[in-house]
């Protein structure tokens, strides 16, 4: 009988302290805070925004304020998901041998935020972005570092690290930018996940600029261009001078946008552009002048020269 009250005992005993670890246990989740975070594929995004805004998908017809996009996912998250805090955003975007852009240095530099690259093909087409998602959502499901998933995209392709990541507990809502017509998110991806939100034109209208709007701002003469968001050889070539303000106009629109850090890291390539660049300074040029330059090297080396001169006067 003694040896049966003790055994009762020392269960007794043993049930206390398993009820004490758990409501420390319990507690402690109670504490601690829900983590999400925002995973981007800016493929989708940019493509979406640009068919809903400008009535194309092609990068060269639009600007986008990136960093104020990358705000308004924030707060739209933080509005939905009150008593958790985020852990990062994750840009996934593509660049030429996985070389980030100016703008993408620029992004990656932001509070919060963490840039993917995949490649990009000879067709501007991206490459090995969904990898990088399905590699980063699975991860941080799998270890518990996030109990919701934002995931902006529209790829079927996602569908099993949706999957993967709701069987380790993490919930996934799935956002997307409205389309112009019919879907631009796949069915199955839509049906797999927790939730659904969708962006409006209004929402995106902010972030997005048509490039031809900003020829007046230029201030470069000549005749009318061709239609809106689209560039031509309609009207006479624009004269050196032109140009060279043109290329001015460049450097100056892209210190104040992206940075004196950034642009001054250009310097030592000096007469030099790496061909990103170059490219992305031919696309700008373009669209204030309203006029193609493919063709003109001699406009194309005058365009260099006033965006290195107003460069190296303000560095």
């Amino acid at each position: 009988m003694e040896a049966l009250r003790a055994e009762v005992a020392s269960l007794g005993q043993r049930l206390d302290e398993t009820n004490s670890l758990l409501r420390r246990v319990l507690a402690e989740v109670a504490t601690t805070p829900s983590t999400h975070a925002i995973f981007v594929d800016v493929g989708y995004v940019y493509a979406a925004a640009g068919r809903l805004i400008v009535g194309t998908e092609d990068r060269k017809a639009f600007l986008v304020d990136a960093e104020a996009l990358i705000e308004a996912f924030i707060e739209e998250a933080r509005t939905i998901f009150r008593d958790s805090r985020l852990l990062r955003v994750y840009w996934y975007d593509g660049a030429r041998q996985r070389v980030p852009t100016v703008e993408q240095r620029q992004i990656a530099e932001l509070p919060d935020v963490k840039v993917r690259l995949g490649n990009l093909n000879a067709h501007n087409q991206q490459k090995g972005v969904d990898s990088l998602i399905r590699g980063d959502l699975e991860s941080l499901a799998r270890h518990r570092a996030i109990s919701d998933a934002v995931l902006i995209s529209g790829d079927e392709d996602l569908v099993s690290v949706v999957e993967a990541a709701q069987n380790y507990g993490t919930r996934v809502h799935l956002w997307g930018v409205q389309a112009d017509y019919g879907k631009n998110q796949a069915d199955p991806l839509l049906w797999e996940v927790d939730s659904q939100r969708t962006f409006d034109r209004a929402f995106c209208l902010p972030h997005i600029t048509r490039r031809a709007a900003r020829v007046a701002a230029a201030g470069v003469t000549g005749g009318p261009g061709p239609a809106a968001g689209q560039v031509g050889d309609e009207g006479p070539v624009p004269s050196r001078d032109d140009v060279r303000f043109v290329g001015a106009r460049v450097a100056a629109q892209w210190l104040a946008t992206r940075g004196r850090d950034n642009v001054a890291d250009l310097l030592p390539g000096y007469p030099m552009l790496p061909g990103t660049i170059d490219q992305e300074l031919l696309v700008e040029a373009e669209g204030m002048l309203q006029h193609s330059l493919r063709g003109h090297g001699d406009l194309r080396r005058v365009l260099r020269d006033g965006f290195w001169e107003h460069l190296q006067q303000q560095l």
